[in-house]
């Protein structure tokens, strides 16, 4: 697959089917992960499958999602019900929530700086990797955010060894297509030298496919 399509079209996809993903295609997905930029490797990568534990893990990932809307003043239930794209946005969120359980694979990462530097570039490259197989996938933080103590015990991470929960990507066979995402274009989001700088170049129109 042409490394722009992966680019382009790696979207968040929360609506997952819950077929099993093959283990030579989470091998291939891992072992591009860990080729990210890094420094000492100081990672630690738990593939989860297992439905107890994902049972576990899906009552905390729910709660975190309400008591984000909570703490930001938003009533879940009228954003739901809004055809503006947060709207869109959160009935797709809330939809992995409650589904979460079923999801086929998480995929979470455990790095040793606090800021996540070290670890977070593998992530974005096992979700490409993903992409290029076809599988669909989405970084969340609910979990770390609100939970790392809970997780760390259903996990049995070592808690007095330094490593801090860095996100948790969801991964399956999505139900949707695929497809460039919208988004404001570079030159409205971008300068050059100073934070209202000329840009020098406009991009009205996605640049792939060319």
């Amino acid at each position: 697959m042409d490394i722009y399509e992966v680019l382009y079209t790696t979207r968040a996809m929360r609506r997952l089917k819950p077929d099993p993903i093959p283990y030579d295609a989470q091998a291939r997905i891992l072992d591009a992960a860990i080729r990210a930029p890094n420094i000492e490797q100081g990672w630690r990568f738990l593939l989860v499958d297992d439905a107890e534990i994902k049972s576990q893990l899906a009552p905390l990932y729910l709660q975190g999602m309400q008591r984000l809307m909570c703490a930001y003043g938003v009533n879940l239930d009228d954003l739901l019900k809004s055809d503006k794209p947060m709207g869109r946005a959160a009935r797709s969120g809330y939809h992995l929530a409650r589904h979460f359980a079923k999801v086929p694979l998480l995929l979470i990462g455990f790095g040793r700086t606090r800021d996540g530097s070290g670890i977070y570039p593998a992530l974005w490259s096992a979700m490409l990797a993903a992409r290029a197989e076809g599988i669909g996938s989405t970084l969340t933080g609910f979990l770390q955010t609100y939970y790392t103590d809970e997780v760390f015990d259903i996990l049995n991470v070592p808690k007095d060894d330094g490593w801090y929960l860095h996100g948790v990507i969801t991964m399956g066979y999505p139900t949707g297509r695929w497809g460039v995402g919208a988004r404001k274009p570079v030159h409205e989001v971008a300068a050059r030298n100073s934070w209202q700088g000329d840009l020098g170049f406009t991009v009205p129109e996605p640049l792939w496919p060319g």
